[in-house]
Parts: structure tokens; sequence; C-alpha cells
């Protein structure tokens, strides 16, 4: 294979394949995961008998899936061109 061909480029360069589309598989799996963990959460609090571990286990959860999504649309922010109007 010659020098700067094969699939290692693309990952590098971000084409088809590459990073962009790792990114956008990724995100998109963070925010399924966020869909998953909500409807639990929306179940503990649903459940008027439910303890305080399950409470602070949907709670605990349901801060780790805000994190990514937040850093998805923070990542996803910067990836968007600079149209100048602030």
């Amino acid at each position: 294979m010659p020098a700067g061909s094969g699939p290692g480029r693309k990952l590098h360069e971000g084409g088809p394949g590459g990073r962009g589309d790792l990114a956008e598989k990724v995100e998109e799996e963070q925010i399924e995961c966020g869909n998953i963990v909500l409807e639990g959460a929306q179940e503990v609090l649903a459940d008027e008998v439910a303890g305080e571990v399950a409470v602070r286990f949907a709670l605990t959860l349901a801060v780790l899936s805000l994190r990514d999504v937040l850093l998805i649309a923070h990542s996803r922010g910067e990836r968007l061109p600079d149209s100048g109007v602030r």
C-alpha cells in the first residue's frame, strides 16, 4: 500500500469511516443510553415505595448521562462553523 493511503489515512483525516463517523456513532449511543436512563429514573420516581438506594442510584445514572449529553452538545457546538452572530 502506498504511503498515505489505506484505512489509517481516513481515521486520521476524519474522512468517511474515520474519526468523524466514529464520534457520531459514539454520540448516538450516549444519547440512546441517556434515554434509557431517563426512562428508568422516571420509573423510580413514580414508584412511591422506592427506597433511598434506588433513588440515589437513578440520580447518579441521570447525572452521568446528563454530563455525557452536555459534552456532546459542547462538542457539536465547536464543530459548527462560526457565523459571526453573537
